[in-house]
């Protein structure tokens, strides 16, 4: 137990330079699209999760729905796709990060003004919002952003200037609760 809660307790470290960590990112873009012929991105993992449950739930439902159908219909297991592993490998990625380097604290970020549990909805509700999203543009911000945009796909950059401006606009209403 005492392992666990030093997990908590250690002192926060620097970050790393943003330029620094661009260039191992983009290292990382490179080599995930050497070594899977894919980019990078998470929407895709989520997707087959949702479908995985489905499946198991009501498989007939799978079976009718050509969007499922394509994922985990019949024999098809959904997460036998390169995209599910670089999914947890991210979130395990993250959680070790974190954890080396003093920032894995529970802990709600927000404005004087918001009560935790609401700043809880709206990230939720902001999150659901945001995935559905991506899965209506074919990919979520990594996918599009980094795996598009270095690519040079107009789609990419057009979605992720409407991203921008969006959350710019919107900023706007809820800059109050920040204050």
């Amino acid at each position: 137990m005492q392992w666990l809660r030093s997990l908590f307790n250690r002192p926060e470290k620097a970050y790393l330079h943003p330029y620094l960590a661009g260039a191992i990112l983009g290292v990382i873009l490179f080599l995930a699209f050497l070594l899977t012929g894919n980019g990078l991105g998470s929407s895709g993992a989520t997707s087959r999760i949702d479908a995985l449950v489905v499946d198991l739930v009501a498989p007939a439902h799978v079976d009718n729905t050509p969007y499922l159908l394509k994922m985990a219909g019949g024999d098809k297991n959904p997460l036998d796709d390169w995209i599910v592993p670089v999914f947890f490998g991210a979130l395990l990625g993250g959680f070790m990060s974190g954890a080396r380097n003093g920032r894995l604290k529970l802990t709600t970020t927000k404005g004087p003004h918001i009560s935790n549990p609401l700043r809880w909805l709206m990230a939720f509700l902001g999150g659901m919002i945001f995935l559905y999203g991506a899965r209506m543009a074919r990919g979520c911000t990594s996918g599009q952003a980094l795996s598009g945009g270095v690519t040079l796909a107009a789609g990419s950059w057009a979605i992720m200037l409407a991203i921008f401006a969006s959350a710019y606009a919107l900023a706007y209403f809820l800059r109050k609760l920040w204050q």
